[in-house]
Parts: C-alpha cells; sequence; structure tokens
C-alpha cells in the first residue's frame, strides 16, 4: 500500500525512457518540474528536492571533463581507451569516454559535446572534443 502523497507508477521506469531516448539516437536527461533542478541517472524522484514531477529534456550535450582516466589493454583486445566523468553545462556528471582523440590527449578541464554512438551492442552517450 503506498502512502497518499505518492504517485502510483503505470509507466515505464526511467531507465527503461532513457535507453528508448538513446535507440532514437537523442540523448536526454530529467528536468524537475518542481525545482527546475537536472537529474543524470534517470530517476523516479528529483535528487534535489525529492519532487516525483520530473520531465525529459534535450541537455545542450556540453560539457567539461571532471577527471580522467586511461584503460590499458592489450591491442588484440583494441588497445587502451579512455574513461571520464564530465560535467554537463546543466549540472549533473556523468560517466563516459571521449572519441576522436588520443587517449593520453583527453585532459581534466577539455571543453566537450555529447552524441549518441549507436555502432556497439547499445546506443551509448559519448563526447567529442569542441
Amino acid at each position: 500500500m503506498s502512502e497518499a502523497n505518492e504517485p502510483v507508477f503505470t509507466q515505464p521506469g526511467p531507465d527503461k525512457v532513457y535507453q528508448e531516448y538513446l535507440q532514437k539516437g537523442q540523448f536526454c536527461i530529467q528536468r524537475c518540474n518542481a525545482c527546475q533542478g537536472h537529474v543524470y541517472y534517470p530517476r523516479a524522484l528529483c535528487s534535489h528536492c525529492g519532487s516525483y514531477d520530473m520531465a525529459w529534456v534535450e541537455p545542450s550535450g556540453r560539457g567539461v571533463v571532471y577527471a580522467v582516466s586511461v584503460i590499458n589493454r592489450r591491442a588484440e583486445k583494441g588497445g587502451p581507451y579512455n574513461v571520464v566523468l564530465v560535467d554537463l553545462e546543466e549540472g549533473p556528471r556523468m560517466m563516459s569516454r571521449v572519441e576522436g582523440v588520443d587517449h593520453n590527449a583527453v585532459k581534466i578541464g577539455m571543453s566537450v559535446k555529447a552524441r549518441v554512438d549507436t555502432t556497439g551492442e547499445k546506443p551509448m552517450v559519448v563526447f567529442d572534443q569542441v
């Protein structure tokens, strides 16, 4: 039994909705209609104020590399690649990778722009240097 002020969820969960947007080639995050805070990773309620009133919006995609690590693997397994934390212009921080530049060239403070990469097994958000 739910509390009287809690909504009853009949729609797909936020993670499923996020994946559906990616399948369509769209990068969307949530914005709280109560406090206007942006939220990533998708969730049922706002991590800023606790409201259930969340909307899906397309962010600018602009961000700045907050942290970077290089994962070294054998050449036959694809060679080294980077893993980054990016602070989005709207506020949330997300994990991804920067493509199109050498893995050693990715630096903290680098300006990047998001795009949806649909070439892999599942679509995912990656970043390009701007």
